[in-house]
């Protein structure tokens, strides 16, 4: 008999159906739900203490360096003289992705980057490769500099003490050695730094890129003095191919500007000061980088660059005749590049901070000490990592791998940009690419065409690396992604795929 008093069982509410599986692959994270969770960890938030000139510095810190003290030797070979122009188009490169940053970093002023972008605007498994993309970009980014640090190293103590570190410390497997300890030494100290939170970090990478930047401008005061127009008479010896393949090496020395972007949950005003930061660094750092290696060129041939990884500190020494100078060098370099490794690993740690706050990688990523304000766990266990590889790889391999990583990610930057302009165009930003569409696409056609000058074996250890991501992603991430988790109020908003 039935109870007409209970209400009919088809108007019952249905329980939401789960999404498919092509659909929790494209679940995308409403911007308000990033921004909103800015700084938030376990146990304790980020603190906002970095303003507009700790921000550039970050962004110069991470930048300036890696390209002219530590991979010139390693493109001059491949380009000649023309590795200027190698420069300029690798800047050119960056500048386009630089513009689709700034607008992002100004609309979603979070801690992830280009992971974080992709999560809003192309879903999550678009997500977790960028975010795979980064840890390869930044983690093997340290490895590299910390490599050319210890070259670097060994110059300061052969001018001033007339040592220098053995090959079988010094040389990872394969280029003579066994083990780089001071590679990991560098690692170490700039883990040391980071523990003690971001407006630490920042003072110190402050004071390391006055020391950076004086450095460069005193090689070209005495390098030019050097300068033999003849070193250019063949500029471009091995073509258009050899330039782009240069340039491909050199971008891996603009991942800077994008680490100024990790800091959006420890900026006072992240709308504001990330797209002038990203910018203003960016334009200062090329500058930097041209002169710097039109003036190297200048003062020696070409081909006298092969397996030389403190290339400036050589150059001044030949120029003058004197050890002093590069010695000075030497030690201005050491002190620079490790402001680098120290900006790169603050980066690495905030890309896995956000990541790990999502659910995609384990919750001792996002755990923040709360007297510090820092993810304590984190930093030692990237830091460690990016330690050992650093000793353990040789540096060519660790800058093209870096270079792929970063371009792959730049690409995403670029679609990711274009496709919130349409699903969102009502949102306040405070910087706009101009041209827009058309200099993303640019952007994302470059990065492309850099990546197709890189060497199968990267190509290779990319596509290990990837398939490697994935599998951890499905095993991972997939299920404890916090928007698959039932308590999530805003799982159907985030899966809805337009």
């Amino acid at each position: 008999m039935l109870d007409h008093g209970a209400p009919p069982h088809h108007d019952t509410p249905a329980a939401p159906a789960s999404p498919g599986p092509a659909a929790r692959l494209m679940r995308r994270k409403p911007v308000e739900r990033l921004v909103a969770e800015g700084g938030q960890g376990e146990g304790g938030s980020l603190r906002r203490s970095l303003g507009l000139w700790q921000l550039t510095m970050i962004s110069i810190g991470a930048t300036l360096g890696t390209g002219i003290f530590v991979v010139l030797g390693e493109a001059v070979p491949k380009a000649g003289p023309a590795v200027t122009l190698s420069f300029v188009i690798a800047g050119l490169t960056a500048l386009f992705s630089a513009l689709s940053y700034a607008e992002l970093a100004g609309t979603i002023p979070v801690a992830g980057s280009s992971y974080s972008y992709a999560y809003a605007t192309l879903g999550e498994l678009v997500a977790w490769i960028c975010g795979w993309c980064l840890v390869l970009e930044y983690g093997v980014s340290v490895a590299a500099v910390a490599v050319g640090w210890g070259e670097y190293l060994n110059e300061l103590l052969d001018g001033t003490l007339g040592v220098t570190i053995p090959d079988a410390l010094s040389a990872p497997p394969g280029d003579g050695g066994i083990f780089n300890l001071p590679a990991l030494v560098v690692v170490l100290l700039a883990m040391t730094f980071l523990l003690g939170g971001a407006r630490e970090s920042a003072r110190a990478n402050t004071v390391m890129v006055v020391v950076k930047i004086a450095a460069l401008v005193l090689f070209c005061a005495i390098g030019v003095q050097g300068f033999r127009s003849g070193n250019y008479e063949n500029f471009m010896p091995l073509g258009m191919a050899g330039v782009s393949a240069a340039g491909a090496t050199l971008f891996f020395s603009y991942i800077g500007f994008d680490a100024a972007s990790t800091a959006g949950e420890e900026a006072k005003n992240a709308q504001r000061d990330l797209p002038r930061a990203i910018m203003l660094s960016l334009v200062i750092v090329t500058l930097l980088y041209v002169l710097v290696a039109a003036v190297a060129v200048g003062a020696k041939p070409w081909k006298g660059f092969t397996d030389s990884e403190a290339a400036l500190a050589q150059i001044m020494t030949d120029v003058t005749g004197q050890s002093f100078w590069g010695t000075l060098l030497a030690f201005c370099a050491v002190v620079a590049i490790a402001s680098v490794v120290l900006t790169v690993l603050y980066g690495q740690t905030r890309v896995l901070f956000a990541m790990s706050r999502d659910g995609l990688v384990p919750k001792v990523f996002s755990r923040v000490h709360p007297k510090t304000g820092a993810p304590r766990a984190n930093t030692v266990i990237v830091s460690l990592f990016c330690g050992v590889l650093a000793a353990a790889i040789p540096l060519g391999q660790l800058a093209d791998a870096t270079s792929i990583g970063t371009l792959f990610a730049f690409a995403l930057v670029n679609v990711a940009v274009v496709v919130l302009r349409r699903t969102r165009p009502d949102m306040p930003r405070t910087f706009r690419v101009p041209l827009s569409p058309v200099l993303p696409a640019l952007g994302f056609a470059l990065c492309v065409w850099m990546m197709g000058s890189l060497s199968t074996v990267t190509w290779v250890v990319f596509g290990i690396w990837m398939a490697a991501g994935l599998v951890f992603y499905f095993v991972y991430g997939y299920r404890r992604s916090r928007l698959a988790t039932p308590d999530t109020s805003q799982v159907r908003d985030a899966s809805e795929v337009k």
